[in-house]
């Protein structure tokens, strides 16, 4: 498998993304938090994600689209935990980054694998 984060991969439909909010299911490593939900959305693909982090905690564009960088790497390497695994259903994800400060990379590394391993448990326990 590719570690690729490519255009059918990520989140974009204002529906799905509101189905998600109203109805998804929340798990959190602090500082990440993860908002997931089964659905059968129309990618090929197993995971459609997104990222989000809060303007009122970081005003600066600058500031947030690093930490999204971060989050939407470290996503990307970490992914094949859950394509991986055996469980075969589609979910769509969002992870929001709730922390005060600018992460390091491997700071955010480390806590998205922590963050995919919790749900599989979670899951794979369902």
């Amino acid at each position: 498998m590719r570690n690729t984060f490519g255009k059918e991969e990520k989140l974009k439909k204002r529906n799905l993304i509101a189905d998600l909010f109203a109805k998804g299911k929340f798990i959190s490593v602090p500082p990440i938090q993860l908002v997931y939900m089964e659905t059968d959305h129309d990618s090929s693909y197993k995971i459609q994600a997104g990222v989000s982090v809060s303007k009122k905690r970081f005003n600066k564009a600058v500031q947030r689209n690093q930490i999204k960088r971060f989050m939407r790497d470290a996503y990307r390497l970490n992914k094949q935990l859950i394509y991986e695994s055996e469980d075969t259903k589609k979910h769509i994800f969002m992870f929001i980054y709730q922390g005060s400060r600018i992460p390091s990379f491997d700071e955010m590394n480390i806590k998205m694998r922590m963050l995919l391993e919790k749900f599989l448990k979670k899951n794979k326990s369902l």
